[in-house]
C-alpha cells in the first residue's frame, strides 16, 4: 500500500483477535500517521481483509511441493461438498470414518486452510470441515453478519449433516464460532479444541452506551461516516486482492514461512473473484465488527460443558499466550499445549497440531462426556 493509506493504531490491530469487540471505523485524523507505523497495521487489516481481496490466481499449478512426509488435501477449485443452509450454499470437506471431528477455519481463511490436517485425522476420525457463510467457496451473502450467525451454521451443521456427537476445532474466528456453537449445542459437542482463538474477555464495568441519536447523527454524521468507510474499506479491498500482498501478509504471521506457498495463496485470493465479496467485506469490516461487544469468552466460557484443548502458537504477533494461560484459569477443564508456531500453528507445524490433538481426542470418552452434560 502506499504511504497515503490509512492506518490502524496497535490497540485496535489487536483488538480483532483479542476482541469480538474490534471497532474498524477509522476516524480521519488517523489517515495522516507518519509512515513509520503504517506497514505493519496495514499488513494486519490486508489479512483480516482478506476474505474479499480481489480475483482469483490465474495460471497457478499449485506445483509447491507439500510439506515432507505429510499428506496433503487435493486443492480443488470447483470445491468438495455443498450444503443447502436457510437458501444459501455451503462448502465442506469430508473424509474417513470414526468420532466426527469438525474443523473451522478463521478470518478469511476456508476449509483449505486445514488440508495438512483433514488426511491425517482422518485416518482415525471422521473429519469435517466448513467453509463460513461469506468465505471460502461458501456463497458470499448479502446479509447482516454476526457471530451467532455462523454459531447457527455449526449448529445446524451438527444437526443435519454430523448427525451425532463431534468435536469441534477451530482457528481464529473460527475458534469463537466454535465456542459459541458448544455453548450453542451441548448435547451435540463432547469436546472443544481452540487454535489462537478470536474473541476477548469482557469488562463487568464496562456499559454499553445506549443513548438514542440524534437527529443530526442520525441523518448528517452516519451517513457521510459511511461513505468514509465506503471509500477507504474500498481502497484497502484493492489492495488486499493483490497475490503478493497476501502472499506477505501470510508471512508476517507464520514463523516459519516455508508453508506459505501457491496452494495457500490461492485458496485465499480465489473465493474473492465472486461478485459479492467486495460487499461483503464492506459488511464484515464495518457492522459485523463494530456490534460484538456483547459476546465475550467469560460469558460462553461460563456455559461451556466440555473438555478444552488449546493449541497456541505462542509466537503470534495478534494474539499472545497470555489469552491462552487466561482462558485455562477461567476455566479448569482445559488442557494447555504452547507451540512454537505464530497465528495458525495447524498450517505452520501441522505435524505437531495433529498429534497434541489426536492424543487429546483419544483420551476423549465421549459417552461420559455426553452423560455429564
Amino acid at each position: 500500500m502506499s504511504s497515503s493509506s490509512c492506518s490502524l493504531s496497535p490497540s485496535l490491530r489487536s483488538r480483532l483477535f483479542n476482541s469480538s469487540a474490534t471497532r474498524f471505523l477509522v476516524p480521519p485524523a488517523r489517515l495522516n500517521q507518519c509512515r513509520s507505523r503504517c506497514e505493519m497495521n496495514r499488513r494486519s487489516f490486508a489479512f483480516r481483509g482478506i476474505l474479499a481481496s480481489g480475483v482469483s490466481v490465474t495460471g497457478s499449478s499449485l506445483a509447491t511441493e507439500p510439506t515432507q512426509g505429510m499428506e496433503r488435501l487435493p486443492f480443488k477449485p470447483e470445491g468438495y461438498n455443498f450444503w443447502t443452509w436457510r437458501g444459501h450454499k455451503i462448502h465442506y470437506v469430508v473424509q474417513g470414518e470414526g468420532l466426527p471431528i469438525v474443523l473451522i477455519h478463521g478470518f478469511g481463511a476456508s476449509a483449505y486452510h486445514w488440508r495438512y490436517n483433514i488426511p491425517e485425522l482422518a485416518k482415525k476420525y471422521k473429519v469435517y470441515a466448513v467453509d463460513l457463510l461469506g468465505f471460502g467457496w461458501s456463497e458470499k451473502a448479502l446479509i447482516e453478519y454476526d457471530a451467532m450467525v455462523w454459531r447457527d451454521q455449526v449448529v445446524d451443521f451438527l444437526r443435519e449433516i454430523v448427525k451425532e456427537p463431534a468435536v469441534l476445532v477451530g482457528n481464529s474466528l473460527g475458534g469463537f464460532t466454535a465456542l459459541v456453537a458448544a455453548v450453542g449445542f451441548p448435547d451435540q459437542v463432547v469436546g472443544l479444541a481452540l487454535l489462537n482463538s478470536a474473541g476477548q474477555f469482557g469488562n463487568p464495568n464496562e456499559k454499553m452506551d445506549e443513548s438514542e441519536e440524534s437527529i443530526l447523527q442520525k441523518f448528517v454524521l452516519k451517513p457521510l461516516k459511511e461513505v468514509f468507510q465506503r471509500v477507504v474499506l474500498g481502497f484497502l479491498f484493492w489492495q488486499a486482492k493483490q497475490p503478493a500482498r497476501v502472499e506477505s501478509v501470510l508471512k508476517s504471521v507464520y514463523i516459519n514461512t516455508s508453508n506459505v506457498d501457491d496452494y495457500l495463496v490461492e485458496s485465499i485470493t480465489m473465493p474473492a473473484a465472486d461478485p459479492n465479496a467486495g460487499e461483503v467485506y464492506y459488511r464484515l469490516m464495518t457492522r459485523f465488527m463494530l456490534n460484538q461487544s456483547k459476546y465475550t469468552l467469560n460469558s460462553a466460557l461460563s456455559e461451556l460443558r466440555c473438555p478444552l484443548l488449546l493449541l497456541w502458537g505462542d509466537l503470534d504477533p495478534w494474539v499472545g499466550p497470555a489469552k491462552a494461560n487466561r482462558i485455562k484459569e477461567f476455566y479448569p477443564n482445559s488442557t494447555l499445549v504452547n507451540l512454537k508456531a505464530g497465528h495458525c500453528p495447524h498450517d505452520e507445524v501441522p505435524e505437531l497440531v495433529n498429534k497434541s490433538l489426536m492424543d487429546w481426542l483419544s483420551s476423549l470418552k465421549p459417552e461420559a462426556s455426553l452423560q455429564t452434560l
